[in-house]
């Protein structure tokens, strides 16, 4: 497993669904949990999956 960098990691995060960012607040324990258990997943995947480094040099073509 690669080491992620703290701006790859932000952007899962960031990315990730929004009930399980804002259900680390809530008041119920299970919630709570739920959204921790998601939060956990997407980061893993994330990991497992990683975005495709371009290449500065590379000129992208329009489609």
């Amino acid at each position: 497993m690669t080491q992620p960098d703290s701006s790859s990691l932000a952007t899962t995060l960031l990315h990730a669904p929004a009930w399980a960012r804002i259900g680390l607040t809530a008041p119920n324990e299970r919630l709570r949990e739920q959204a921790a258990a998601e939060l956990a997943e997407t980061i893993i995947d994330a990991l497992a999956r990683p975005l495709p480094v371009n290449d500065p040099r590379q000129m992208a073509l329009p489609l």
